[in-house]
């Protein structure tokens, strides 16, 4: 019979772990890999039927790889700690893996939260990750962030969702979105790529008139307001940390 290994990344995720972990208890094995939380997280996390590995964070990819390297199963779920599963998943998961010629990996549908309120527009719409997968036909590639599964073989689609609770502070959703350009600025620096007047001027209003009118993130109120600024604000961070990096600046 197949098993099952739900992989929950953590980093200082004392607010939303616990939710996390229940909703992945259905799994044969919950296998948490913590980036040095300094916070409750693994106290919170050692009270249910975890096994934790720690490991510096460098990047996204690498991160996810080296759990997969250590799961004891061989099927993968990854769940972030600010996600959880709904229990219509969990029967779809549990009943897919079981199945004579499964596909290799299946995307999964996102419903995202954020302040208080579910978002449908702007760049919560049709989001959905390749989250479930066999190990020994998939792997994270190269990319720092918003990291990419390569998969070798066919991909399938489950039809139910997880929730992901995006919002947690308005000064963390910054402090994230400032993380994530970091990561973003050193991937493009590697390759090669210089910022511009063009880009820190140009690309994070049209981000914003993309994101809030063309894709209709407005029909979210006021909270869809927020998302579509602070990422217009993450894309034009991006650029300016790319020409620190340019100029060897901090």
């Amino acid at each position: 019979m197949a098993g099952l290994t739900i992989i929950i990344p953590t980093l200082n995720e004392e607010e939303f772990i616990e939710q996390a972990i229940m909703s992945a208890s259905f799994a044969d094995e919950i296998l948490i890999i913590d980036s040095f939380s300094r916070d409750r997280t693994l106290d919170i996390a050692k009270k249910h039927r975890v096994t934790v590995c720690q490991r510096a964070f460098d990047n996204f990819s690498s991160q996810k790889n080296y759990a997969i390297d250590r799961a004891s199963h061989e099927w993968i779920f990854i769940l972030d700690a600010d996600e959880v599963i709904i229990p219509e998943l969990q029967k779809e998961i549990a009943s897919e893996i079981r199945k004579a010629e499964p596909h290799k990996a299946y995307e999964v549908k996102t419903v995202r939260m954020f302040m208080g309120r579910q978002m449908k527009y702007g760049t919560a719409k049709n989001d959905t990750k390749t989250l479930l997968f066999q190990k020994q036909h998939a792997r994270f590639g190269a990319k720092l962030v918003h990291e990419n599964l390569v998969v070798e073989g066919s991909r399938g689609a489950l039809k139910h969702y997880i929730l992901h609770y995006t919002y947690r502070g308005f000064d963390h959703f910054v402090s994230k979105k400032n993380h994530y350009a970091w990561l973003q600025a050193r991937e493009m620096f590697d390759k090669g790529k210089k910022a511009n007047i063009f880009h820190i001027l140009v690309k994070p209003p049209f981000r914003f008139f993309s994101e809030y009118i063309l894709k209709r993130g407005f029909m979210d109120g006021f909270p869809g307001f927020v998302n579509a600024y602070i990422n217009s604000y993450g894309v034009m961070t991006r650029y300016i940390k790319l020409w620190l990096l340019q100029h060897q600046q901090k």
